[in-house]
């Protein structure tokens, strides 16, 4: 009964609603029946249905009455997307026309191989090379390039260790636990020509009276190195400083936490723990100093070095081939973790 009056009530109403509105709504109501006759397990609005109802509240005041689907608020939610993307589309520029991939990759590239050139140095060089570019644009460029930068500054320190590795050493740490879970203090020197270990020592008490001391025992004088590294451990302090300053070393100490300024020493850290110091648990000082010795004996001797054309810091010959059949004989090393190879003697 209760339908019926609310239908009679809506046949007289279309009779008062402008014609305008009442198709409006009508068309509303077949949209939504559209959808409720799809063949799909359950009725589903799809691109263009929230294109309808995007735009159809722009036109028809009453378009929340006549929703059946989803809730009002779901249709203000398509309505502010396309707003913002109907005015990000008209609020696209064309801007300027982008920098060639060539262009950009030759300035980073000519900042890498020139760290001390700046925008009109390099802008320059492109109106040389016949490019059409402006100093600001190069400029824009340069100041994203905060990585690169940092490569510039690797690349002249590492120029830095090539050109003086002669005469640069460095020392540092690094920790051994015993078989007691006593930690050890080893400490080593290392020359950069040759990456020859100078000086090695361990202790459970490191002070700078003792690191003062190896020091001494490491570079006597006349000491032929000019300048040594180290990094900013709190043992190196300033009375380790003034040793070296007094025996005409030059300190650097590296950056904080930039290991890899003093990449050698650290490189000989992990081959140490590498070879030898993940093999063996040490237990004691005495038994960690002996280890130290025959590893050293290793390294210098037999071990062959990447940074040295694959020959050892005390310079293995190589062995000529013998014209009668040999055999490779192997001779062990570290109590045969490590091995040398040469040719057997013909019997």
């Amino acid at each position: 009964m209760g339908s019926l009056v609310l239908s009679i009530i809506a046949y007289i109403r279309a009779f008062f609603v402008p014609r305008h509105r009442l198709g409006l709504e009508a068309a509303a109501l077949r949209q939504q029946l559209a959808v409720f006759k799809r063949k799909k397990p359950r009725p589903r609005l799809e691109h263009m249905d929230r294109l309808f109802w995007t735009v159809l509240p722009r036109l028809y005041l009453g378009w929340a009455d006549a929703l059946i689907l989803v809730k009002p608020e779901t249709v203000v939610s398509w309505h502010r997307a396309g707003f913002r993307l109907f005015w990000r589309w008209r609020s696209r520029k064309p801007g300027r026309p982008k920098v060639a991939k060539e262009m950009r990759e030759l300035i980073w590239r000519m900042k890498a191989e020139n760290p001390r050139w700046g925008a009109p140095r390099i802008h320059g060089e492109l109106l040389h090379l016949g490019f059409d570019v402006s100093e600001p644009t190069v400029s824009r460029y340069l100041h994203g390039l905060k990585r690169r930068r940092d490569d510039g500054k690797a690349k002249r320190w590492l120029a830095f260790l090539n050109n003086h590795r002669e005469v640069i050493a460095a020392f540092d740490f690094f920790t051994v636990a015993t078989l007691r879970f006593q930690t050890l203090y080893c400490f080593f020197v290392i020359e950069h020509g040759r990456r020859r270990i100078l000086h090695f020592n361990c202790t459970a008490h490191p002070t700078g009276k003792w690191i003062v001391q190896q020091l001494r025992e490491a570079l006597p004088l006349p000491c032929p190195y000019r300048y040594i590294l180290f990094d900013r451990d709190a043992k190196f302090g300033d009375g380790v400083v003034k040793f070296l300053k007094a025996s005409g070393i030059k300190p650097m100490q590296t950056s904080v936490r930039s290991p890899w300024q003093n990449g050698i020493a650290e490189r000989w850290v992990g081959s140490a723990r590498r070879d030898i110091m993940d093999h063996v648990i040490p237990l004691n000082e005495r038994h960690l100093r002996r280890l130290g010795r025959e590893y050293l004996a290793y390294y210098h001797e037999d071990r062959p070095h990447i940074g040295l054309e694959k020959t050892t810091p005390a310079g293995r010959p190589i062995e000529p081939r013998p014209i009668r059949t040999s055999q490779v004989q192997s001779q062990p090393r570290m109590g045969g973790l490590h091995h040398r190879y040469s040719w057997a003697e013909a019997a």
